[in-house]
């Protein structure tokens, strides 16, 4: 018999043995996590209660763990189940609160179950379960899952959903301008065009560690402030949230800024993986045209070149991200839902919308701007 609990926080838990259980994901880090915790950025008020369910050994020891959260809404995930609420709701039945399986604000893929032995994978799964049926839950949802953990989801029976993404591939290039050799001629042009002209009269900063100072993070601040504010309607992390993660994972950051002058005008910030760059926020308050694809694109090639990293990892949608050499992959989430024939309407939906996601996929891998052979 395996017993799951369900603890109050990430932060309750022993950070060393839930690192342990994590590989080199930033986002599934005891430091990200209870970075959100302690900034109040998921918590109280946020809609974003951490319910992280856990599996230890006979002697105390974390085995598995769930990064679980119970969700009073839709916001913050990037994979879209408002249609699913709607219908749910109409129905007479009540879709929040709801589990969710994430790194939250994050759409990168990385390990949703965090496991010693990956035979804990589906007992955690059952775990989940169990939960959503013993408090009225109407489902659970696991977002960005790493392709190597789909076989635990499927074998627990969860439905399977897809989407697009465009990453960026490091194909052994020794710089820049190595990748930009692999473009056609039309495409190279105009990158270096773009460079050029988001460079103009600009200086730019990359910053890791103990570069980033609190008036990095100030500078910063106001920039994600606005794209905050116009995205989402306000922003999903506090200011606080971003001095913890400098201090509690700065070595895994990676902030970009422009200057004007002496004065910060745009930034983008980045996490570092093992094997990937990640980019996640974004602001600018001056509009400098392709200063945008510059910070959030231009300049994580030139880093992952650098450190030596596979790819990067742009977010969530853009499909102007194509013609800066980044290419459409898919990503995955797993739902349970609790009532069967709910479950049997979505799961029709899934399927239909599988078929439209790999044709896209198809169609867009068709026109990427390298060289044809």
């Amino acid at each position: 018999m395996i017993e799951a609990k369900l603890a109050g926080s990430v932060g309750e838990l022993p950070s060393a043995e839930w690192d342990a259980l994590v590989g080199g994901n930033p986002f599934m880090r005891h430091a990200f996590l209870t970075a959100l915790e302690d900034s109040g950025s998921v918590g109280p008020g946020t809609g974003w209660s951490p319910a992280p369910i856990t599996i230890t050994a006979n002697d105390g020891q974390l085995i598995a763990a769930l990064p679980a959260y119970l969700k009073a809404h839709s916001q913050g995930e990037y994979v879209f189940d408002h249609a699913w609420a709607d219908a749910w709701q109409r129905a007479g039945g009540s879709y929040y609160p709801k589990l969710q399986i994430a790194a939250p604000f994050t759409p990168a893929s990385g390990p949703r179950l965090l496991l010693a032995d990956p035979a804990l994978g589906v007992p955690l799964l059952r775990a989940a379960e169990q939960l959503c049926e013993a408090n009225g839950l109407s489902s659970a949802h696991a977002t960005f899952i790493e392709a190597a953990q789909l076989p635990l989801f499927e074998a627990a029976g969860w439905l399977m959903r897809s989407d697009i993404q465009f990453h960026w591939q490091n194909r052994d290039y020794a710089s820049f301008d190595a990748f930009l050799g692999a473009l056609s001629s039309r495409k190279r042009k105009a990158v270096r065009k773009e460079r050029a002209a988001a460079q103009d009269g600009v200086t730019i900063k990359a910053l890791r560690g103990d570069q980033i100072l609190p008036e990095h993070w100030d500078a910063f601040w106001q920039f994600y402030q606005d794209t905050g504010a116009r995205k989402w309607g306000q922003p999903y992390l506090t200011r606080k949230a971003f001095t913890l993660l400098g201090e509690r994972m700065g070595e895994d950051i990676l902030l970009v800024l422009a200057y004007a002058g002496a004065q910060p005008i745009a930034g983008a910030l980045n996490f570092i993986g093992l094997d990937a760059l990640y980019g996640r926020y974004w602001g600018a308050v001056l509009d400098k045209p392709f200063l945008h694809f510059e910070l959030c694109y231009y300049q994580a090639i030139d880093a992952a070149i650098a450190l030596g990293l596979s790819r990067v990892e742009a977010g969530a949608q853009g499909g102007h991200k194509l013609a800066r050499g980044y290419e459409p992959v898919q990503t995955w989430s797993a739902h349970y839902i609790a009532h069967p024939g709910f479950r049997e309407a979505v799961a029709d939906f899934l399927e239909r919308e599988r078929e439209g996601v790999a044709q896209d996929q198809l169609h867009l891998g068709e026109r990427t701007p390298f060289k044809r052979n």
